[in-house]
Order: structure tokens, then sequence, then C-alpha cells
């Protein structure tokens, strides 16, 4: 059997993509968008030895796989991959096409993600942050543009463009925490410090970020000092479980909850809880798993995103988070879904890395590259999909049952 009509027939049948492999062989449609190429046989090995979407992203990141056209057209096979098995018959082909002794599980490419240590002990969340983030700060730049605001952004059309839609999001969190020139700011996993700078430049407040990755308090500290913020705004190198200078009027945690995990709920909100003053508002900003997904301690273990991009990482259901949140003491005002916002963001990264691509090779390699566009380009087709949502939620620590909110808050 040729290999591209062995591989089509794994994926099933009307395949959204052409599939072309090195044995000179084609399946699928020749006038498709795109094409899957296997240019190796590597790329079957790893598709044998490690079966669903962490075989193939292993194959594309070590170049045995490539994608040629719309990458949006190949992902859309995503839909097929969970729990996808090869058939007794399908293995046996793949066994005549390679030999017996070439079916051996190949190394994985050195770009995959190895920690130590316990999970979400300081230590360990320390390397796996160094690991996402301590990448490069110029390859950050190209992909999420001046901004540097790495979570979902505001659209009020998609035609304002990801600088609008960042700027829109900052604001917004904003007037979800009422801020004011009064108000003493903590914000847990500032990233390159754009929230701090924007409610220090447009609201007045006293600004704290902390941050877990060197490379962005570096950069995060030297934009506060171009800005001349500095006697507004401190960037601190320290996990949110050492901060203990509260109380603070308001907290905001934007993108950074994904790192937390389920063991770890409860003490980040009591941690958060403990530093926040009476009627101060907490503003947490997460990816959350879709409802009826698998509740599990490690939601993407032995997945391509653990392995390549978020080793550690976790999704909750924004109803348990919820639920958690209040059974620490807060109080639940409000929640937005964003979904289709991060879905434009996403796009937009991707359009961002793509139209400078050769740039981006050059700071963070071939193989780095392709683990980012892949990422990229899957994580927007599965917020399209609500395969994943993102959501905000803002809560209120009470006092003595007044929570400081007025009655109608617009956002």
């Amino acid at each position: 059997m040729a290999i591209a009509d062995l591989v089509a027939g794994v994926l099933g049948g009307d395949l959204p993509c052409e599939v072309r492999a090195y044995d000179g062989s084609r399946a699928g449609p020749s006038d498709a968008p795109a094409a899957l190429v296997l240019r190796s046989p590597d790329a079957l090995r790893r598709m044998v030895t490690a079966p669903g979407e962490l075989g193939l992203g292993r194959a594309y990141v070590a170049g045995d796989l490539d994608v040629e056209g719309d990458v949006f057209s190949v992902l859309s096979l995503h839909r097929r991959l969970d729990g996808l098995r090869l058939t007794p018959m399908q293995w046996a082909s793949f066994v005549r096409l390679l030999g017996t002794t070439s079916v051996r599980r190949l190394e994985p490419p050195p770009e995959e993600a190895r920690l130590h240590g316990r999970r979400h002990s300081r230590e360990r969340d320390a390397q796996a942050i160094a690991y996402h983030y301590d990448l490069s700060n110029d390859f950050y730049r190209i992909l999420l543009g001046p901004s540097l605001t790495y979570s979902c952004a505001v659209w009020a059309s998609p035609e304002v463009g990801l600088e609008a839609a960042q700027e829109a999001k900052l604001e917004l969190v904003c007037r979800k925490l009422g801020l004011t020139p009064d108000t003493r700011l903590l914000d847990v996993g500032c990233g390159w410090g754009s929230m701090v700078l924007h409610a220090a430049r447009h609201h007045g407040v006293r600004a704290v970020g902390v941050t877990l990755s060197r490379a962005q308090a570096e950069l995060a500290s030297k934009r506060v000092a171009e800005s001349g913020l500095s006697d507004l705004v401190e960037i601190r190198l320290q996990d949110y479980r050492d901060v203990t200078d509260g109380p603070y009027d308001a907290i905001s945690s934007i993108g950074m909850f994904e790192h937390v995990g389920l063991a770890m709920l409860e003490t980040y909100f009591d941690r958060l809880h403990e530093l926040l003053r009476p009627g101060g508002r907490l503003l947490n900003h997460g990816i959350s798993r879709a409802p009826g997904g698998r509740a599990r301690a490690r939601p993407w273990s032995r997945s391509f995103i653990d392995s390549y991009v978020f080793p550690d990482g976790e999704l909750h259901e924004v109803g348990s988070v919820i639920s958690t949140i209040q059974r620490r003491g807060f109080e639940a005002r409000h929640m937005e879904s964003l979904r289709e916002h991060y879905a434009l963001t996403l796009r937009a990264w991707l359009a961002n890395l793509e139209g400078r691509w050769d740039e981006a090779v050059a700071l963070v390699g071939q193989a780095r590259a392709r683990v980012w566009r892949l990422f990229i380009a899957a994580s927007a087709v599965r917020f399209e999909d609500d395969a994943v949502q993102v959501h905000q939620v803002l809560a209120v620590k009470t006092h003595d049952g007044a929570s400081g909110m007025p009655l109608r808050p617009t956002f």
C-alpha cells in the first residue's frame, strides 16, 4: 500500500487537505488549500509509537512532517485525533512499510520539556515558567506586537487591530477593578509589565507586578524606567506565594491562572484573599476547559501543549473556579466569557509570526518556531470550536456583608 493512502486511511475519509509522502504517493483532494507532507520514514515512526496529536506534533517539530498552504485546513483534523488508535490491520501495514526492526520509539525532539521535582513546588513552577517565557524577549515582540501583552485581547470588531484590542482589554480590567489614583494594585504574573504600566499611566495607581520569569522581569523593569513611572510601578521576580506586603486594594491576574494547577487552587485564592483589603476586588482572567471535559489532574498530560508549550499547565471549568473562589472567602460578582475574542487574538499573533518568520527562526531556531506556529494556530481552532474557553471573573472580599460595588456597575 502507498504511504499516503495508508495515512489518509488512518485519518479518515473526506480529508480537508492533500496528503503527500516521501515515496511520491498522494492521497486526498489535489486542489485542497493545504497539504500534509511526510518528508521521511521517521514521520511514520512517530505516528506509530505515539498515535494522536503528540506523535504528529513531534514529527512536525522535528521536520519529519510539514504543512504547506493554509495551516487551518490541516488543523481541522484535530477533531479526529482524540482517541486515535491504529487498527491491527493498519499496524500491520505500517510494520510492512517500515520493517519490523524500524518500528521503534524515536527520541523526542530536544525541545520537549523535561521538568524535575514535585509538581507545582516553587522550584518546578519556576522551571516551567522559564521554559515557556524565557525563550527570547525579541521573539515575543515579534509574536505579540508592540504592546507585549500575552493574553486575550478585547475586540470591538475584527477591524480595530491587535494593539487597540489589547489596550481595550487592559482598560476593561481597570474598570472592573475600579482603579483610582489612590489604589494600590498587585498584578500576579505581570508578564512584560503591560497591565501595571497601563494602570499607572491612565489611572495613577501604585502598582506591583510579580513574575517568575527572569527575562520578563528584566524587560518589564526597563519598560517602567523608560516610561518614567518608576515612582509608581515596581516589578519583582517573585512567586505569588511569597508576596507578604499586603494589603492591596485590587489584584489582577491575567493569563497566569493556567499555571496554578488543581492541587494549588485553594492555596492560590487563599493567598490572594489574605493580600486583599476588605472591600478590595480581584479580577481573575484565565483559560478554561469546556463543560463536560475530563477533570484530570493533568488535563494536558502527554499532549503536544504539555510537552512543548505549557508544561504542567492545567485548565479548569469556570463553574468550579467560581465555586472555589467563593469557598475561599470571596463573593463572585461578575463573569464574562471572551472565547471568540481569543480566537481573533491568536489569529493576529499567527499573522505576526508568519509575517516575520525568518526573524523568528533566527532568534529561537526552526524547531521552536514550528512549535509556536502549530500551537498558536491549533489554539485558535480550539477556541473557535468551543473546545476551550476564556473567562474573566470579578470577585470582592466583602466586609461585614458590604461589597462596595455599585448597584448596577457598567464596565
